[in-house]
Formats: C-alpha cells, structure tokens, sequence
C-alpha cells in the first residue's frame, strides 16, 4: 500500500485541484448523503429480498442445477449475494457433497456448466479436483478443437482457471487455450455486445476483480433468469451502500483534518478519499462500517510514514524516527524536526484508540502487536533508505523479501485481523503476526504490481528502487522486457499461493480472507497509472461510487 510516494494533479471528476483530497466545502457538499430511504422503500427492499430467497429455494430443489449455478453467479456479480450467504453456501454445499458420492457424473454436462460448478466451488473454499475438465481434452493432452466455437464455454474455462493452485498444469493450458481462442473471436465478431462482453471477461475475470466496481456493466448487461427482481434489488442496494460509504467517507476526511498532518507535510500525499477506497474495497459487508472507518487510519499512515522515509527525513533522522516507534516513546523524538513528532503522536494516539476499541469490543488487547507491526515496518522502510542512501541495490531476492513488508500491506491486514475480532487467541495473534501465506502472498502481488513500473506514482521525487531494476543489475545482460515478464510470472504465482490459501481448512475467518482477497484484488485499480500520472478507472470508480445514483 505504502509503494510509491503520490502527488495529483487536476481532475474533470473533482472540483479539487487535489482530486483525492476532501479538503474544501465543494467536496464535501458533494459527498453529503442526500438519499432518504423511506419505511415504504425499506419495505420494498424486504419484500424483493424474500422474493429472492424464495427463487433461490426454488431452484434448489429442481433438477437443473445449471439455474442454480446461474443464479448464484448473477447475485455474486452484482455484490448483492451478501444477503443471501446462508442460502447460497447450503445450495453449493449440497451439490458438492453430491459430487462425491459414486453416482455423480459430470459427463453430460457442457463446457460452460463445469467451469462455473468449479470456479463457484472453489470460491467457496471447496478444494475440488481439476480432472472434471479431462473430459475437455483430447487424446495428446490438449483442449478439443470444437470447444473453439463454445463462446460461452470458453469464457467459463477462461474464469475457471483464474482460481488455480501451484501445480495445476491443466488449468494454466486451461487459461492459455481460453485466452488464445476469446482472442482471436474478439478479431472477428459482428457482434459488438458480444465482443464487450469477451472483453471483459478477459481483462475483468470474476475471480481477480471487485464486484463492487463491476456490477453496475454487469447490471446494464444481465438479461438472465428472474433478472427483473434481481436489477430491481441490486440498484437498490447501489444507492443503500452509497449512502453509507458518503457517511463514512465524511468520518474518514474530520478524523484526517484533525491529525493536522495534511498542513504540516506540504508535499505528502493528503488523499484520504483514495485511502477509504482500500477499506471500502476490502471490507464489503455492510454490517462492517466501524471497522472500514477504523482501517482507513492505519492505511493513511502507512502512505505518510512512507512519504517521510522516502521524501522528507534524512538518513540520520529516519535512524532516529525508526528508534522511537520500536522503543514506544514520544520522548525519543524530542530532538527530530515537528512533522516527525506530529506524525509520530497521531501513530500513537490512534494505534491506542484502536487498541482500547479492540479490547472494549472483544476482550482481547492488540496493542504489543499493533506496536510491533509498526517497528517492522519502519524497520523495512529504513532498510530500503539505507540501500538508497548508499547508492547500492540489494540483490532481487533481498529486496522484495523486505519490499513484501514495505508494502504496507502486512501491517494493514493485521489491523484488520483485530478489528473483525474473529478467533483471537495468543496461538491465532501470534500467527498472522509472524505473516502467514495469505498476508505475504497479498503483500507480493501488491509490490510486483507496483515495481511493474505501471505506478509511475503521481510525480515521485522519491527514490524508490524496484524489483525490476535489482534483477537487471544482478543478471548482466537480461533486458527490461525479460525482467517485466518474470515480474508478470511472478504476480501470477503470487494468486496461486493466495488462492491455496483461500481453499478449506482455513484458519481464518471468512470476512478475513475475503477481505485478503479483495485487498489484491485492487491493487491493479490502485496502480494502473497512464502516462499524465493518474488513475483513470479508479477514478471513474470512485465517481460511480460516491456520486452516481440508480434510478429505481
């Protein structure tokens, strides 16, 4: 999260020449809730809801387990299936356990029904095996000819395969063969919706995309079973959540102008609208709105602190910061500059208050390894100005081994682990703060993504090394383009080890890993730069979130 240092410039979408800054009374007129939701339309919501349910029952005791399949997938793309967790783990439960009995047979099933059954299954942390797409492959080894002409088999495969694990060779040629043959029909098609659709597919698959973001294309496109109550449902939900996520956006921006850091570092990124979208983006229950709240503020800190390594404090200084939050003590920053010793009280102030939270809520006190998280990170980070002060650049495996905790990512998931409060317990605490699989595998896709060299960060006078340039320095004669690739391999290896992580048993709580998940799954909406240094889908994005409505 911390990755690259970030200045903005103009943007059409805010009438701030600082567009992720909430910072003058246009801004926050605009983000003024003004949706009233009446008892009659609360009453309307209710009665669609229970209209829902009584359809998903429906389907689940018919024959065609094709519709239930459908019906779970359009729920789940439109971000609405929420309300309906219950229903939808038992009717997924209850076809997986049927397919392990003997008598289950996926022989008369097409391309399209086995690719969603999988990707649904192992959504849900069914670690299902891949030999139910051998059926698909020919007697060399490779995917039949004719799926060539399954359009819409092809893009279940290509879905599919987006959940693999190390070691699934079959659903890496999967993706290969899907992607090649969607290619080439995008070179030929007529049809234009159908084009966009396969477009889509291919650069927004399901599984690595946020349905927050995707539903309302996906709203304008559906056209399936009972798609009437689901639209009506979904835009009603839209219009609910932006409501709240204004309310919330509001608490984020008085909490962020009451730290006084926005003042005191001119050159500092001051967008904590951008910062809430990573907590909007991650913790996507309704029911979690404290918590996203909570989670903005480390998120905001991890961004200035880094900005301080990377931009303000001297080497000496960065020595001396880095002391003081291992030791805990606002005293040890007495002889450093007053941007460090505000910084470094507002660290303080809310990592306490989270604590306090925590415990009061819980019963449990995070504070040790909230302090300790933030040490490491600090550690990293002055690590990473040591190499840069020194002009020298540590070897590629030293350097993202540190840039996994640089990232911010850890500390932020392990903020996180204590606000959802699931399972606490000194063998639990102690685990996800030694960084298991599931945080550094997040971490990584985040740095890879970064270091890609696609964040060209909003103007950076920082002096970030990357990933890409460590390697080319360490193999003489490799090329850029050689090093992107094995970085492009690497991020894919990354989701495997994420997906693995995902499957049952899991030691952590759902809303956890989904929000792991979530976390890379927007990474690439956070550092997709074009070349005037903005974010350009994350700010249409965020436009569609917080000043779109639906007409209902």
């Amino acid at each position: 999260m911390a990755a690259t240092t970030t200045t903005t410039t103009t943007t059409t979408t805010i009438s701030t020449t600082h567009k992720w800054s909430i910072s003058v009374a246009e801004d926050l007129k605009c983000l003024t809730p003004h949706c009233t939701f009446t008892n009659e339309i609360l009453a309307k919501q209710e009665e669609q809801l229970e209209e829902v349910r009584s359809v998903l029952r429906k389907v689940r005791e018919e024959e065609d387990s094709l519709k239930r399949l459908v019906m779970i997938d359009a729920l789940q793309r439109l971000g609405i299936d929420y309300h309906f967790r219950e229903d939808i783990e038992a009717v997924l439960h209850s076809q997986y356990m049927k397919s392990s009995s003997h008598s289950f047979t996926y022989q008369h099933e097409d391309l399209y029904e086995v690719s969603t059954r999988f990707r649904l299954w192992r959504q849900q942390g069914h670690n299902v095996p891949t030999d139910v797409f051998d059926k698909f492959k020919d007697k060399d080894g490779r995917f039949k000819t004719e799926l060539s002409e399954d359009i819409r088999g092809l893009m279940g495969l290509y879905e599919a395969s987006q959940l693999s694990i190390e070691g699934e060779d079959i659903l890496d040629q999967a993706a290969d063969f899907s992607a090649q043959q969607l290619n080439g029909w995008l070179t030929r098609l007529d049809n234009h919706h159908q084009a966009k659709v396969i477009s889509n597919t291919l650069g927004h698959p399901q599984h690595k995309s946020l349905a927050k973001f995707m539903a309302k294309n996906f709203l304008s496109d559906y056209n399936g079973p009972n798609a009437n109550v689901l639209q009506e449902l979904a835009k009603m939900d839209f219009n609910m959540s932006r409501s709240m996520y204004q309310k919330e956006m509001l608490q984020v921006s008085k909490w962020w102008k009451s730290t006084g850091l926005g003042n005191e570092l001119k050159y500092a990124r001051n967008q904590p609208l951008k910062w809430y979208l990573w907590s909007m983006a991650t913790l996507t229950d309704p029911s979690l709105s404290e918590q996203r709240v909570e989670l903005t503020k480390p998120i905001s800190l991890v961004y200035i602190i880094d900005d301080i390594f990377d931009v303000y404090g001297t080497l000496e200084q960065l020595i001396l910061f880095t002391e003081a939050v291992n030791r805990w003590e606002l005293a040890a920053v007495n002889e450093l500059p007053g941007y460090m010793k505000i910084c470094f009280k507002v660290l303080q102030d809310s990592t306490n208050e989270i604590a306090y939270g925590v415990h009061k809520k819980y019963g449990w006190n995070p504070i040790d390894s909230l302090r300790r998280t933030w040490a490491i990170l600090c550690n990293a980070f002055l690590e990473e100005a040591k190499w840069f002060a020194s002009g020298q650049l540590p070897k590629a495996e030293e350097y993202l081994k540190n840039g996994i905790v640089s990232s911010g990512v850890p500390a932020v998931l392990v903020h996180m682990f204590f606000l959802l409060g699931h399972g606490m317990n000194k063998e639990s605490v102690d685990f996800t703060i030694d960084n298991p699989d599931i945080i550094t595998s997040t971490a990584t896709i985040l740095r890879l993504w970064d270091d890609l060299g696609s964040a060209k960060d909003e103007n950076q006078d920082g002096h970030d090394g990357s990933y890409v340039d460590c390697y080319m320095k360490e193999n003489e004669g490799s090329t850029a383009e050689t090093a992107r690739k094995l970085v492009v391999d690497m991020i894919s290896d990354a989701w495997k080890r994420l997906n693995r992580e995902c499957l049952s048993p899991n030691r952590f709580s759902a809303n956890f890993t989904q929000g792991c998940l979530n976390t890379a799954r927007m990474v690439p909406l956070m550092y997709y730069y074009d070349d005037n240094h903005n974010l350009p889908i994350l700010e249409e994005h965020m436009k569609s979130m917080f000043r779109d409505t639906v007409s209902l």
